[in-house]
């Protein structure tokens, strides 16, 4: 687990974690089948009369990935982040069956909470992109991050 509290945060920092998910078609189906069931998100010929062209995964089934990638990243925050809500949620293109997503995260801004002094509040920008490189989905979210505790100030 990461020990990164607020006080190892800066503003501008930008971090790519390792980790990497690839998209299947049976979860896109899965997953639409249970969330998001639109016909293109359930079968290839229904996808293919879409304005897609194609089967493609639902973008909620982006964002749960993407949550995925940031719980598991070697950079989150020591007991993880509290999510107080999103001022952004885009998905530029679609995500197919196949495709290998990662994410970077760039640190957009920071304040110590008025309400909660063990915390601070971060707005983030977290882009999830394709094998090509390509920004499928992109997030600015705003978290409340554990400060560190008054006994290893370092």
């Amino acid at each position: 687990m990461s020990d990164r509290y607020y006080e190892d945060f800066a503003v501008g920092e930008i971090k790519r974690p390792r980790g990497r998910v690839r998209v299947e078609k049976d979860a896109i189906i899965a997953f639409a089948q249970k969330f998001d069931p639109q016909p293109f998100h359930l079968d290839d010929e229904s996808g293919r009369k879409s304005i897609f062209g194609r089967m493609v995964a639902s973008g909620w089934h982006t964002a749960a990935l993407t949550m995925s990638l940031v719980a598991a990243s070697e950079y989150r925050a020591v007991t993880g982040t509290i999510g107080m809500g999103f001022d952004a949620m885009l998905w530029p293109i679609p995500v197919y069956p196949g495709d290998e997503l990662r994410i970077e995260t760039e640190v957009l801004e920071m304040r110590p909470s008025k309400t909660r002094p063990d915390r601070g509040v971060m707005k983030f920008r977290t882009r999830t992109l394709n094998q090509n490189d390509e920004v499928v989905q992109e997030l600015i979210a705003n978290a409340m991050v554990p400060r560190r505790p008054a006994a290893t100030v370092r």
